[in-house]
């Protein structure tokens, strides 16, 4: 059996007429509550009667068709409509907005919603993304339908904005964003309107580290844009769960009177990590450079230095290598993690490590850099003193990669433009 679906566009305006067809009014708007259920269905319809809007329970609504909406008995409860917690309003607050669609992680808009006739009443389906089926609601009604829908996109998939319905006190869940990577977030992030922004910022404020994670994947127009509307106390809370580089990037972005005062809100440890950063040229090695690695004795066994990958808290990018330090703590060699898992367990680390890797320095600039990491196919270069002993930091050619890539290029690919 086909199921029935219905244009929300065709519903609105609709006429509201009694069981005898009496006219009593004029459909303003359709409403759900969210919960958990895939398809919210429909509790009920905005009716407007002269100048005033009436709530009439989807149980009274005996037919609900374009055009024409049939309700049971002769006549409507005056008490005037009053949004509740929970109660979305298709028309007013999804109809033509942006929404996220989850399955691909991109921003879409809203023309047309479908609904559709499943036991025991209505729900919504989907809703279509196609910019012709806005030209839907300029036709005469006897017209719409020969505009063929598009691609419709499923309810399940799609988190509508909800921060500019306070009276429903609505927020986007977090457990839905959460499955998205970072990167995808922050796209989303930059395609919206600061206001949509601040409300996905909002929901993975949930999780401290993904927040940081999104913030350090912002471009830097956005990452000022948000850390600027923050207090000093905010922006410190932030920029605390981030790596160090990253957070020093960000630093160096702010206005010159804050930076002090939040670097000096930064715990101990990050604040120790930071300022040793700021003292590079950002666009150096020492400037791009982590300062959390990995380095055991040469004297460890492989499978001790396994271990210590596997609990490692340096960032999964910069344990790919493991450097080696001989008696004295200095750097003698680097070994990586796939050598390590091919060498014997009961080997000793030195009998793995290269010795006198290649390296940079911390004064190199970025081309340098780049040419060292590709002559020797480098996915970690150390950054060492010009003693060559002393380890600085790491470079990992993820961190290269962003500063080389050109700015907007998500933009540009099309990323992060919304689809209409």
């Amino acid at each position: 059996m086909a199921i029935e679906i219905l244009h929300l566009s065709s519903v609105v305006r609709s006429a509201v007429v009694d069981r005898s067809g009496d006219r009593l009014g004029r459909v303003r708007d359709v409403i759900v509550r969210l919960g958990d259920t895939p398809h919210p269905p429909l509790s009920g319809i905005v009716v407007r009667v002269g100048r005033r809007d009436l709530f009439v329970p989807i149980d009274r609504v005996v037919s609900l068709r374009a055009g024409d909406v049939e309700l049971s008995g002769d006549t409507l409860s005056l008490q005037r409509f009053e949004r509740r917690a929970g109660e979305l309003l298709l028309w007013r607050d999804v109809q033509a907005h942006h929404i996220i669609n989850l399955q691909g992680a991109r921003l879409i808009r809203a023309n047309e919603i479908e609904l559709a006739r499943r036991e025991p009443g209505w729900e919504v389906v989907g809703v279509d993304a196609s910019p012709r089926v806005a030209f839907r609601r300029l036709l005469p009604r006897a017209w719409r339908a020969r505009i063929e829908p598009g691609r419709l996109v499923d309810w399940e998939t799609i988190q509508p904005f909800v921060a500019h319905v306070p009276s429903a006190r609505l927020r986007i869940p977090y457990r839905k964003l959460a499955r998205l990577h970072p990167a995808q977030i922050a796209d989303l992030v930059e395609a919206a309107s600061h206001e949509e922004g601040e409300e996905i910022i909002e929901a993975v404020g949930q999780d401290r580290e993904l927040e940081a994670d999104v913030f350090e994947e912002l471009d830097e127009e956005h990452r000022l844009e948000f850390i600027e509307s923050r207090s000093d106390a905010e922006a410190a809370r932030i920029i605390a769960t981030m790596a160090p580089d990253d957070a020093a990037d960000l630093i160096t972005e702010l206005d010159q009177e804050r930076r002090l005062p939040i670097l000096q809100l930064l715990p101990w440890p990050q604040q120790r990590k930071v300022r040793a950063l700021l003292n590079y040229n950002p666009e150096t090695a020492g400037g791009l450079m982590s300062p959390d690695f990995l380095t055991l004795p040469e004297t460890e066994p492989v499978s001790r230095a396994i271990e210590a990958v596997r609990t490692s808290k340096a960032p999964p990018e910069a344990l790919a290598v493991v450097f080696s330090t001989d008696g004295d703590g200095k750097v003698s060699g680097t070994a990586s993690v796939v050598s390590l898992l091919q060498a014997p367990a009961t080997a000793l680390l030195g009998d793995v490590i290269r010795r006198d890797p290649p390296h940079v320095h911390a004064d190199w600039d970025l081309h340098a850099v780049l040419r060292k990491m590709s002559d020797f196919n480098l996915t970690v270069a150390p950054v060492l003193g010009h003693g060559h002993h002393d380890l600085l930091g790491v470079v990992t050619v993820d961190d290269l990669l962003e500063l080389l890539v050109p700015s907007g290029w998500r933009g540009e690919f099309g990323m992060a433009q919304p689809e209409e």
